[in-house]
Parts: C-alpha cells; structure tokens; sequence
C-alpha cells in the first residue's frame, strides 16, 4: 500500500501537466470552414480541347460570372479570348466563334461586376477595349468593340472594373501608368503616372472603390488615393524577394500580400493599411517559383491562393485572433494550372453549401473545382451566406469622379440568385455602351416608336460627342507631349 502511495506521488506531478478537455477545446480553432472540402467535376462538365494563351504574363487567363466562362486563348495574327455560356460544357469546336478585336496578344479580362454581359480587355497592342456579348452567347466572332480605350504607350496589362460604381473602369500599363476611364464616354478620367518607377504587377480596389492597393517591381505596396492622386501609405520591401507580388485589400481594410522572400520562398503577409511600418503576421510557404493569386471572399473572410504551375489551391482564414492567418485546407490536384477563375458568390449553388468555384485552366482544357462546406440539413445555410454584393451599381460613374463614395449593394442568396434578362446600362449622356446598335434585333418600346422627331436636342448630342471627343484628343496630344519631354530628357542624360 505504501509503495502504491509512493508511486503515486511520483505520477501526480505528470497528471497536472496533461490537458483538460477545455484546454484541448481552446487549442482547436473553432471555424465552420474547417472541414472545407474541393471536388473537381466529372470530365463531361469541363470545357476540352481549349488552346489556352501561352503568353509570358501573371494574369489569370479566366474571368467568369453567373452567365459565361471567358478564356485567353493562343490566337493567330491578333489576340482573342473565348466566351462560353457556363452550361457548354464538353469538347469546344475549333471554329467556335471567339471574341477577337485586339492585333496583340490579350493580357488580361474582367466582367463588369453590374452588367453580366459587358467584359474589358487588355492587350500587347497598348489597348483597353470594352465588349457587349449577346444574351444567348457568340454566333459569330466579335470584333467590333463597343470601345476602344487608347491612352497607354506600352502593353496593358491589368484591367479592373470599379466594385460599386457603374461604368468606371481601371487598366495598368507597362507603361507604369494607371488610369481610370468613364467607359460611358469613352473618356480617360484620371491618370496616375508619375506614382510607379516600374512594372506595377497589380491594382486592388478598396470595397467600397475608395482606394487602390498597388504592388509594383520596385518592391513597394502603395495605397492611393485616385481621385485625390496621392500616395496615402506605402511600404517597401513588403517581400524582399524580385519575383513579382500580389497585394489585396480586405474587406475591413487591411492587405494581405503575397510575395517571395530573400530566399526566394514564397511568402503570405497581413497589412493594416493605415500604418504599413510592420506587418500585422508573415508566414512563410514554400519554395517554388509560380506567383501566388490570391482570390478573396469578403462575406466569408477566406483567402485562395493558386500559384500559377502548381497542382493545388491553399486556403486561409483571416479572423482577429493570433496568428491572424489561419491555415485551413489544400486542395491538391495532378496537372499543374496555367490560370484560374473565381465565380462571384451570387453565381455558386446554395443547395449544395458551395461556397467557391474555381475554373482551372490546364494546357487544353478548363476544369470547374466546386468548394464545398459539408452540412447535414437541408435548409439554408445563413452563416455560409450572409448578403452579399449583387449587380446594381451603388454610384453613377460621374458620381464617384465628384468624390461621392458608395458600398456595395446586397443582396441575399436565400432563394438563389436569378439574374435578370437584358439588364442595359443606364443612360448617362450619352453611353456608349448603349448606343452601339445590338447584335439581334430587339424590340424596340412603344414609347421610342411614336415619340415626335426632336432635330435640336440631336443637334445637342452630335455638338456634346464633337467636344468630348476633340479634349479626349487634346488630353491625349498632351500625354504625348509629356512622355516626349520625360524621353528627351532622358536622352540629355545619357548623353552627357
């Protein structure tokens, strides 16, 4: 018995030390995305026999809302892109009409988030062009635009519509110049040339489209302010390493990056935007060498991230507790992406618990990987499903550009989202985008029919697009003259 007592006493010291079940419940991170789950579909829904783009450029390659799948695509004599209705799936014919206006390569694309039928692109022939497909999908090849944006001397290569305002649309050149157009005019707006000494690698909007987040070659992340066109923070070296960054605001207003360190190991890291001096967490991921794009889901708080050339997509959650960034899952695969799209949330099924859908692009073929929250009920999952941002623009284009500031409009997935046939812009002026006759022959309203002919206010119209279009001229010829004057000096110096 004393022996028994003895030995007790030895283990007594050990049996403090082991966990409580209410320690154990502390050290496992509660979160309903823990058991996030990704599912590639079955063969006969993935889109085969697509020559996707083999340019030498860090941009997705795919841009996809509720209604099309948009595709860069290799492309002879030009650049082209492919807009597929989501449900045409299978093998891709190689006749299919595609949508090929620009004579370089496309760079990048990216669907208005207010009209589901209204894409921009971004090309090697230092173009912005704006696109109206039809309703049902391409019959033919498009290559007449509803507008051609020309304002950069070098390739561009971002394009970015304004989250909450209708018609504004942002594109970044390799020119180093950012600028921000009323794609309702046809007018470039603001300009933002002198703020980047180099290649800008990416431009983020804020969520309310206040500011922008820039990650540029010089090692910098900036916050500007466009409408001001002022630098509001910035900090260098965000990521030590050359290879290229990717910056993006949240929606609380922090930046979460990405990047390589010295070590050229591939580095994730959280910003507050008002003071960028140390970073809120950095982690560090691995070695390879594909830059990470990260896809942001501002109702969920989930970060995705897929290098270009891997084989798999990690997923974070960001939440206020230590360490800021919490790991939750990798979604791995066999064939490594050249791109990848990322549905809107109003496009995803909220009878099966998806909360993202990625559409992989491989060599020849795009491949839909639908994530999924595993739950048992059938009825709607409201904490998976807060409002969400919907299609109506919250400010009119010339709205913003006189300083007045909008969130996004929600709205709810309860009972699905069911998108509305023909949505067209609203006419400011005069649109573009609008003016442009349709491709099919619409009704036209009874009002238009039998409304009295009106000379002087077409007279008003013809005189207001002359003068918009001769200080869009004159905007330009000065443009010129400056980047003349810069190359001149230039050549001073290196002359001397």
């Amino acid at each position: 018995f004393l022996s028994l007592r003895a030995a007790a006493g030895h283990l007594w010291p050990a049996l403090c030390l082991l966990p409580s079940s209410d320690m154990l419940r502390r050290v496992v991170r509660q979160s309903k995305f823990r058991h996030v789950f990704g599912q590639a579909v079955r063969n006969d829904q993935c889109y085969d026999d697509i020559r996707v783009s083999r340019v030498t450029w860090d941009s997705s390659f795919c841009a996809v809302n509720p209604k099309f799948v948009a595709i860069i695509i290799e492309a002879s004599g030009g650049g082209a892109f492919l807009v597929l209705p989501l449900q045409k799936t299978g093998r891709i014919d190689k006749v299919y009409p595609t949508v090929c206006g620009h004579t370089g390569p496309v760079l990048d694309i990216d669907w208005c988030p207010h009209n589901d039928l209204v894409i921009a692109s971004g090309s090697e022939d230092c173009t912005v062009m704006v696109w109206q497909i039809p309703e049902n999908g391409l019959e033919t090849s498009l290559s007449q635009p509803v507008v051609v944006l020309e304002g950069h001397s070098k390739r561009v290569g971002i394009v970015s519509w304004h989250p909450t305002a209708r018609n504004v649309l942002l594109s970044a050149g390799c020119d180093n110049q950012i600028i921000i157009w009323n794609v309702g005019t046809g007018q470039a707006m603001i300009n933002l040339e002198d703020m980047h000494p180099d290649v800008i690698f990416s431009v983020s909007w804020s969520r309310n489209g206040s500011l922008l987040c820039t990650a540029c070659k010089d090692k910098k992340v900036r916050v500007i302010d466009p409408r001001k066109k002022k630098v509001v923070t910035e900090k260098d070296k965000a990521h030590e390493g050359a290879r290229p960054m990717r910056a993006i605001f949240l929606a609380d207003g922090s930046i979460f990056t990405t990047g390589f360190s010295r070590m050229s190991e591939r580095q994730l890291a959280l910003w507050k935007s008002d003071n960028m001096d140390e970073p809120i967490c950095v982690q560090e991921m691995d070695s390879s060498n594909g830059v990470l794009l990260p896809f942001y889901d501002p109702d969920t708080n989930v970060v995705y991230l897929c290098g270009k050339g891997d084989s798999s997509i990690r997923y974070f959650e960001i939440t206020d507790e230590a360490p800021f960034v919490h790991y939750l899952n990798t979604f791995s695969t066999k064939e490594p992406q050249r791109g990848m799209g990322y549905m809107p949330k109003r496009g995803l099924d909220v009878n099966k618990c998806e909360i993202a859908r990625f559409y992989k692009l491989h060599e020849r073929k795009c491949e839909p990987i639908i994530m999924t929250v595993p739950r048992k009920s059938d009825l709607f999952q409201d904490d998976l499903y807060p409002d969400t941002a919907g299609p109506d623009p919250a400010l009119e284009a010339e709205e913003w550009f006189a300083g007045r500031n909008g969130g996004p409009i929600l709205i709810s997935l309860k009972h699905g989202y069911v998108s509305t046939k023909n949505r067209d812009l609203k006419v400011v002026k005069t649109n573009v985008l609008e003016s442009k006759p349709a491709t099919k022959a619409e009704p036209v309203s009874t009002v238009q029919k039998h409304a009295p002919p009106q000379p002087s206010v077409k007279i008003e119209d013809k005189l207001e697009e002359v003068l918009r279009e001769f200080k869009s001229l004159r905007d330009r010829v000065i443009l010129q003259d400056r980047r003349i004057a810069r190359l001149e000096e230039q050549v001073a110096k290196v002359a001397m």
